[in-house]
């Protein structure tokens, strides 16, 4: 049963449907139609739709992942399963299901070669107005996410930039246990941001986007002639988020990156902490380096300021407890000022409202404050480690290394540069206590978070124009329950 469960009207074995064929009228055994197909939505849109899927060794998740695809209004014209050095039955499963796997050839570039090397003899085949859809392994699909997306690309605003991608907006499964909720809820809260800012998007994330197939060309013709700082390829082989570095790569063409509201996708969680550092680690990482290799530009503006806001939340911390602990020690506990208890508040109501479409689950991690404040810290860490990594020229991985020297060696260079950092910010707050001013830069710090949560109630851009360039887009539909 694919993750988003049966619609209104259908059973549970009606909702699954059958093996993914690649027929122009996608019949089912008995010559029907499958439930919600529309045969005439192949035709709106871009011409051919090809969905690439990269796998490495997939097998217990591939099949749902097919069925999604197959139970799409407007279904693809073709499936192809990038089975990256698979030692599974991914590629049998794959083929069974109806699409066709191709497996790589001396791939050693991870996600990113493998998608390249698909590219490379899938473009010259495909016209400018075609469309190819790059989607993980790991996600399902809303029944409407292709036809939704489909529409998008061709019915563009003449008198605005063009849309060089379209992604989706994502939530977790399956969710077992608090990582997984804490996950989760980040993932409802930026779906709403998503919702407030008409659909315009940070990242074509790899869960699942629609690209057309002039604008990947586009972005290769651009490395090749040195437009783009780096790579040769449609995709960054040197990134660890590729995904990240084509949506830059694509803004800084001067095209733009929409998720409606309508192409919704469900994806596999991190199910333990160690799984979801590393993961976090690659994505803070990958983030950085992409900001570093592409520098303050007009794309990249609102991205460095989300970087520049991020890391000030994450000195924030040790600043206020080395001024709490300080002025305990030298005149007594301050106490607990009703104002600013207030004040706050406003902020933590914020947090739990932004939740609610997640579920009472959501809602009651939420209104529990302590858990997601707790994970906050756990994501500090993996930001601050980041940072550290990046400035000290370590090498960026996919996973954790396995060879014990080199991981010594990183934790002895993250332990200094933790007590730099640490040191830095802690003698940073003894000056400002020293020059009297510490109460009233934590002060301000508080106000500017309380403004912007106000902002983002209110259903306005949250922080304004500053993280978000202007782009045009229309006014945004609600985001239906996802659980449909």
């Amino acid at each position: 049963m694919s993750r988003f469960g049966p619609t209104r009207g259908q059973t549970r074995k009606q909702a699954r449907g059958p093996a993914f064929v690649r027929q122009p009228r996608n019949l089912t055994r008995e010559g029907r139609t499958k439930p919600g197909h529309i045969p005439d939505l192949r035709h709106a849109g871009p011409g051919r739709i090809v969905v690439l899927v990269p796998a490495h060794n997939e097998e217990a998740l591939i099949a749902e992942t097919l069925e999604s695809l197959a139970a799409q209004t407007r279904p693809p014209d073709e499936v192809i399963v990038v089975a990256d050095r698979c030692t599974d039955r991914t590629a049998r499963i794959s083929t069974a299901h109806g699409a066709k796997a191709v497996e790589t050839v001396g791939n050693t570039q991870d996600k990113a070669g493998a998608l390249n090397q698909v590219l490379a003899r899938l473009l010259p085949q495909l016209r400018d107005h075609d469309a190819v859809m790059v989607m993980d392994s790991d996600t399902s699909l809303s029944p409407q996410f292709i036809a939704e997306a489909a529409r998008r690309l061709r019915h563009q605003e003449p008198d605005q930039s063009p849309i060089g991608g379209v992604g989706a907006i994502f939530f977790g499964h399956p969710l077992h246990g608090l990582v997984c909720h804490l996950q989760n809820n980040e993932y409802v809260r930026y779906a709403r941001e998503l919702h407030r800012r008409h659909g315009r998007a940070d990242v074509l994330t790899g869960t699942a986007s629609l690209f057309p197939v002039h604008a990947l060309r586009h972005v290769h013709e651009a490395r090749a002639h040195g437009s783009l700082p780096r790579g040769r390829d449609v995709y960054d082989v040197e990134s660890l988020t590729e995904d990240n570095e084509l949506t830059l790569a694509l803004k800084h063409l001067g095209y733009r990156c929409v998720s409606p509201c309508a192409c919704i996708v469900g994806t596999e969680l991190m199910p333990t902490w160690s799984r979801l550092y590393y993961q976090r680690l690659r994505w803070q990482r990958g983030a950085l380096d992409n900001l570093k290799a592409y520098g303050t530009t007009r794309a990249t503006l609102p991205y460095v300021c989300r970087q520049l806001l991020t890391y000030l939340s994450v000195a924030f911390v040790p600043f206020f407890l080395t001024v709490l602990v300080y002025y305990t020690a030298a005149k007594g506990f301050p106490g607990w000022p009703w104002f600013w208890l207030a004040i706050t508040s406003i902020a933590a109501f914020e947090r739990v409202w932004a939740a609610k479409r997640g579920g009472w689950k959501a809602l009651l991690l939420a209104v529990m404050i302590v858990p997601e404040l707790l994970f906050d810290q756990f994501l500090n860490v993996i930001y601050t480690k980041a940072l550290i990594d990046l400035l000290t020229g370590a090498g960026a991985t996919w996973e954790r290394t396995h060879s014990r020297t080199r991981r010594l060696r990183e934790a002895i260079t993250t332990a200094a540069g933790f007590t730099l950092l640490l040191a830095a910010v802690v003698g940073l707050a003894l000056a400002c206590i020293a020059l009297g001013i510490a109460w009233t830069l934590i002060a301000l710090f508080v106000l500017c978070g309380v403004a912007a949560a106000v902002i983002r109630l209110s259903r306005l851009h949250p922080l304004g124009l500053l993280l978000s360039l202007p782009s045009g887009e229309q006014p945004h539909g609600d985001i239906p329950p996802w659980r449909q």
